[in-house]
């Protein structure tokens, strides 16, 4: 896994979602850098790691235990955003001795209904080597009906090449297994060291009816939200952001209860 790694301290590793890269959660992690090692990686498809197939929780949680083997790295307090949060609390339920703590951005331990065929038919469509401006990228998105501000963040993606421009993600390993990236596969594991969901107040993707398997897998989760947020808490609000999670590392896991 490509990673960037800054500071002193207890090991933290920092996960980002689904189309991103380690960029996403640098705001969180420069926040960090004083009091903790804190390791931002590029998820597997993603950035500049390397491909995996399959792409499923299983094998994404190994691959972090692995990286953490060839860190030495006896446990860390994981963060992780949307797909992060699912593969932080994926390698917490599979090897809870390695998880020393636990904060989640804006997902549950749910499956979820498909969200992004549009984008992955966008992105899909757009060969991107016989394109000669990131302007033409912007204008087919656009004629997609992609919006504006995800049109922005996928571009993050786009780089030149000899020849046009590439990805740097493998969009076709997570076309292939974007029905692994939206379901669940645990049900009996629990995970029960200290735990932080924090949800946007304005987002769906944590809503009451997922309470019971939030709880069922993570009962010591507390959870906080941030209002007039969407998913993208933490760009949207990333001072409120940030120091929620300091508070709850700081404190060694003692917030208000779930």
């Amino acid at each position: 896994m490509h990673f960037q790694v800054a500071g002193e301290g207890q090991d933290l590793i920092l996960i980002h979602g689904l189309f991103g890269s380690l960029d996403n959660l640098a705001n969180l992690g420069k926040s960090l850098t004083q009091d903790y090692r804190v390791f931002r990686v590029d998820v597997a498809n993603h950035g500049d790691s390397p491909s995996l197939a399959p792409m499923n929780y299983p094998a994404l949680a190994a691959q972090l235990i692995s990286f953490m083997d060839s860190h030495n790295i006896q446990s860390a307090g994981l963060i992780g955003h949307s797909m992060g949060g699912k593969i932080a609390m994926a390698t917490a339920l599979t090897a809870p001795e390695r998880v020393s703590s636990l904060v989640v951005a804006d997902i549950a331990p749910v499956a979820y209904p498909p969200r992004h065929n549009e984008i992955i038919a966008a992105l899909s469509s757009l060969d991107v080597s016989h394109i000669t401006s990131r302007q033409q990228a912007i204008a087919h998105l656009q004629a997609a009906g992609i919006d504006e501000g995800v049109i922005q963040f996928l571009l993050k993606n786009l780089r030149r090449a000899d020849v046009g421009f590439c990805w740097k993600m493998d969009l076709a390993n997570i076309k292939n297994h974007y029905a692994e990236i939206i379901t669940w596969p645990y049900h009996e594991q629990q995970y029960t060291g200290p735990s932080l969901l924090i949800r946007g107040g304005d987002s769906d993707y944590v809503i009451p009816e997922y309470r019971d398997a939030i709880i069922s897998q993570f009962p010591t989760m507390q959870a906080k939200t941030i209002m007039a947020t969407g998913h993208w808490l933490h760009a949207q609000k990333p001072e409120a952001f940030n120091r929620l999670v300091q508070r709850f590392l700081s404190d060694n896991g003692t917030m208000t209860n779930f």
